[in-house]
């Protein structure tokens, strides 16, 4: 028989990282839907064109960026950032302005369209930073710059060509290979060959124009208001080349791994009318999941659930009494689990003490008699007898009123 492997660069999220992954998720929900975001949900795969607007020469699109021709001989990638998807649906279906706040859930992110002013600049970065800070996350550090308009970005990119080349003899062949193809890329060059001459390279800010300028130092004095700690970092470029203006990432300094950046974004004016649309401004930013994560376990915080489940249901009669209760504690809102095959007793604790559930509810002959349920708290081993009417309101006084599951009508 084959034996059936992921893909590579594709993973299974299993028990219990699948829970925590979409408590996550709901954490960022709760935390953005307050500003008055909304959820869009682009297709997995997108024309391949779609993507060319990250940049040719980054590693997202040359190296890492999954590609192919589909059975119609159309040439797709699938999606393997979010921003452009969101800005490509944009241009397609045209929501109105005040419709135009996105969210993104397989990496948490939103997007804003059709505001340029620089408060929405804020109201973006601070939101992203509430993220961590309800996360739990001490040790993130947000890093920001501003690339300016058009018109500064290219000035700039010329500067630094003509740097690079007059020291192109000092750096290394991979930065001398991204030069050819995009002089800002060598600025993300982490290697030690480079980064003297990258620390004399001429700065952003020397080309920012008069209005990209205020922009700049109203989002600052912005975050300084909402009491947000920055860095400005003036070689910070980003890995994607449709920003303009502010760009900001951060950092975990809990990672001891030169790959730090937990989450990052900019403002990407031009980037809908570059995919067919109306000429629009857009920030946004993109939080990676599994990054975060990985910061969460260094600094110890938003740990994954203990358990899966708050209640075991032991049934040692004939198994029917398990199905009925386990489906009502289930549908008071609560995680119910059972046993099967029709196990002893014993089996059966043994899976009620694996699941990690608080309590065990007993069902053998002499509560059949009883019209009562023996509840063992898995925690002091205590047990006592509750009756059946009684179980709902004696989960909801230990374990806390849940919201019940209802069906569809």
């Amino acid at each position: 028989m084959p034996s059936f492997q992921t893909s590579p660069g594709t993973r299974d999220i299993l028990p219990p990282d699948a829970a925590r992954w979409r408590e996550f998720n709901a954490v960022f929900a709760d935390t953005v839907e307050a500003a008055g975001y909304g959820c869009i949900i682009p297709p997995i795969f997108e024309d391949a064109a779609v993507f060319h607007r990250i940049g040719e020469a980054t590693d997202v699109v040359s190296k890492e960026m999954y590609d192919f021709q589909d059975k119609g001989g159309r040439h797709v990638s699938l999606r393997p950032e979010q921003t452009a998807s969101v800005c490509r649906a944009y241009a397609q279906h045209r929501p109105k302005a005040q419709a135009g706040r996105y969210r993104q859930f397989d990496q948490v992110g939103i997007e804003a369209l059709g505001v340029q002013d620089s408060a929405l600049d804020v109201e973006v970065i601070a939101l992203a930073w509430k993220f961590y800070q309800r996360l739990g996350l001490l040790n993130v550090q947000l890093i920001i710059n501003s690339l300016g308009d058009d018109g500064d970005r290219e000035r700039y990119v010329e500067a630094l060509r003509d740097y690079f080349l007059s020291h192109a003899d000092a750096l290394t062949t991979e930065a001398r290979q991204t030069l050819d193809k995009n002089p800002l890329r060598v600025l993300d060059s982490k290697r030690q060959g480079d980064s003297e001459i990258i620390a004399g390279a001429p700065k952003i800010t020397e080309f920012l124009s008069d209005s990209a300028r205020q922009h700049f130092e109203e989002v600052l004095e912005g975050l300084r208001v909402l009491n947000v700690p920055f860095t400005q970092n003036e070689l910070l470029v980003r890995g994607l080349d449709y920003y303009r203006r502010t760009t900001f990432e951060f950092v975990s300094t809990a990672l001891e791994s030169a790959q730090n950046a937990v989450g990052g974004g900019g403002r990407y004016d031009g980037l809908v009318k570059d995919l067919g649309g109306p000429d629009t401004p857009g920030i946004g930013f993109a939080l990676g999941l599994d990054r975060t994560l990985l910061a969460c376990d260094a600094e110890g915080v938003f740990g994954a659930p203990k358990s899966s489940v708050d209640v075991f249901v032991i049934d040692v009669v004939d198994g029917t009494y398990a199905l009925s209760v386990t489906s009502e504690i289930q549908d008071a809102g609560y995680r119910a689990d059972r046993a099967f095959d029709a196990r002893s007793m014993k089996a059966q604790m043994k899976s009620a003490d694996r699941s990690g559930a608080r309590f065990a509810i007993i069902i053998a002959q002499d509560e059949v008699a009883s019209g009562s349920y023996t509840i063992r708290d898995m925690t002091s081993a205590q047990q006592q007898l509750v009756a059946k009417g009684d179980l709902i309101e004696f989960l909801s006084r230990n374990l806390g009123a849940r919201t019940p599951r209802r069906h569809p009508s």
